[in-house]
């Protein structure tokens, strides 16, 4: 069916100003317009790139380098033990009295329960009580088990679970991201890989990419640290398998 007239007349007009801003650009660039589509040479990640990898003392060191570059804290621990210690030592320092954990096997091989057991401590599990939600936000460290992190980024990953609620990890003062050394990926398309074969299985609530605290410039490109979520992360790397 043919347009209507008034439909093709602002197309025109539409197609004739375009012409003139791209024409603009292209002169202050000091080059002739281009109105040929470029070849591309390569769809999808090139082979390199793909082939691209790092050994696990590098991935590492690289997680923990742009994890830092981005706000956050970094350190690395030799056992379970190491790093529920530095916790105990953190928690107390700062004279916490609320703390929100995930459900996690590793977190109960830590007993970081008992290392706290003088502060009000919330298991985020799938019975728990409805005020999840307002313990997380009013908790001063929530501490999870990250399923990912990523070095080239300087990211973790953080799936959410009937153990493991998003707001572990959005709500608290201060997030703890525990990091198995082992499920350091050397770039994004790694984990994206792995997300994608969990659709066989069905899809977790929430896949959360985290690099470095919270931070916004939405106001006048002031850049605020902490205003939609936590402003003073950590990233334990954990050696011990």
């Amino acid at each position: 069916m043919k347009p209507h007239p008034l439909i093709e007349q602002l197309d025109k007009q539409a197609r004739e100003k375009e012409g003139v801003f791209f024409a603009h650009i292209a002169n202050r660039l000091g080059r002739d317009r281009i109105t040929e589509k470029p070849v591309q040479p390569v769809r999808g990640v090139p082979d390199f790139w793909r082939e691209y990898n790092l050994g696990e003392q590098e991935r590492i060191e690289l997680f923990m380098r742009n994890w830092e570059s981005l706000g956050g804290t970094a350190k690395r621990f030799a056992t379970k033990e190491e790093i529920a210690a530095f916790i105990d030592e953190l928690a107390h320092g700062m004279s916490a009295k609320q703390i929100i954990r995930a459900k996690h096997g590793l977190l109960e091989e830590m007993k970081v329960d008992e290392k706290l057991s003088d502060l009000d401590m919330t298991i985020w599990e799938k019975d728990s009580p409805a005020d999840l939600l307002a313990k997380a936000a009013g908790a001063d460290i929530g501490i999870t088990v990250v399923d990912f992190a990523v070095a080239h980024t300087g990211s973790v990953v953080v799936t959410s679970s009937p153990e493991k609620g998003r707001s572990l990890s959005l709500l608290p003062t201060i997030f703890i991201a525990i990091v198995p050394a082992g499920v350091i990926k050397t770039k994004m398309g790694e984990v994206m890989r792995e997300v994608t074969k969990w659709n066989q299985n069905g899809m977790p609530a929430g896949i959360h990419f985290i690099s470095g605290p919270s931070r916004s410039a939405d106001i006048e490109n002031d850049l605020t640290i902490g205003v939609h979520g936590p402003g003073i992360v950590y990233a334990l790397v954990l050696d011990e398998k």
